[in-house]
């Protein structure tokens, strides 16, 4: 499992709209061959804020995005219900943990550009 990206700042103004909201977005990509089942996994950013995946299995080689806003979950697409923005535009890690709380993957941005994780 992999973050492939993360748009920290929402394309337009910040208005704190659902819209806006949901145009902020974590993107991760299953690049094997087997599905993965994400229940109790969680993605979480610098200030503690963690989305935990609930009966949700991202299956091979495809991607998921994870929105900050309210909507209706599919295959492609889940909705972390916040009414505020989760990234910061300045800077920022997106962490991506196993079931175990074990570290996947991790992403940033701004001042404390790095990547890491494990698959």
């Amino acid at each position: 499992m992999q973050i492939s990206a993360v748009v920290y700042d929402s394309p337009g103004r910040d208005d704190h709209s659902n819209r806006s909201l949901n145009k902020e977005r974590v993107q991760l990509v299953n690049p094997t061959r087997h599905a993965v089942n994400l229940d109790g996994w969680t993605l979480a950013g610098g200030d503690g804020a963690a989305y935990t995946f609930h009966h949700y299995r991202l299956a091979a080689r495809t991607t998921v995005r994870v929105h900050t806003g309210k909507g209706r979950d599919t295959r492609d697409d889940l909705y972390q219900n916040r009414r505020d923005y989760v990234w910061d535009n300045a800077s920022g890690t997106a962490t991506l943990r196993d079931d175990h709380g074990r570290l996947v993957d991790a992403s940033s941005w701004g001042h404390a550009r790095h990547r890491h994780g494990r698959h």
